[in-house]
């Protein structure tokens, strides 16, 4: 049992990073499209948003470190950092390798987001959409959980709150660019 408990913080390690992933990316929707439920202030929302993203990003830490530790999957720093280096599931591996540093593009520039312009750090931050694709790719190719009912569920009950609240916002910002360029006219 001992020798499984770095497999078994892992599994669970990429699982919950995963969830926290998913909860963050969809609260952000729901923060940038003005859904919040009535009653709930803007700045408790965003506080959500950045502590369900740091969360996430400390699970994928243990996520990461455990895969590493264990020693039944023989994965080492290269295999975990570099795309393809890994002689498991490369392919699968990759996605997560690049989520991971997705990841830590938006966190970090969300740490450092007074400091730069608003347009830079925008732009870093909708790599967090292709940074949950990834992840949810990584998840579905290499979990070892990803088979059973319950996770398929989550995957799919997730990208369909996802890409609803994703539509929203876009039109949201159609709309917007559409108002703009009507008063210039």
């Amino acid at each position: 049992m001992v020798r499984q408990a770095w497999w078994y913080a892992a599994r669970a390690g990429g699982l919950v990073a995963w969830v926290l992933l998913t909860a963050s990316v969809l609260w952000g929707l729901v923060l940038s499209t003005k859904l919040r439920p009535p009653r709930v202030r803007p700045a408790w929302t965003l506080d959500l948003h950045r502590y369900l993203g740091g969360l996430a990003t400390i699970f994928v830490g243990v996520h990461v470190l455990s895969i590493v530790l264990d020693s039944y999957t023989h994965f080492g720093v290269t295999a975990v950092l570099v795309p393809f280096a890994s002689t498991w599931h490369p392919v699968a591996v990759a996605w997560g390798v690049v989520a991971l540093y997705g990841l830590l593009a938006v966190e970090l520039t969300s740490l450092a987001r007074r400091s730069l312009p608003q347009r830079v750090w925008r732009r870093v931050h909708v790599l967090a959409f292709p940074l949950w694709a990834f992840t949810t790719v990584h998840f579905l190719s290499a979990g070892t959980d990803a088979h059973t009912k319950a996770a398929r569920f989550a995957v799919i009950a997730a990208t369909g709150c996802v890409c609803a609240l994703s539509a929203v916002r876009l039109d949201e910002s159609l709309a917007k660019r559409e108002r703009s360029a009507t008063l210039v006219d």
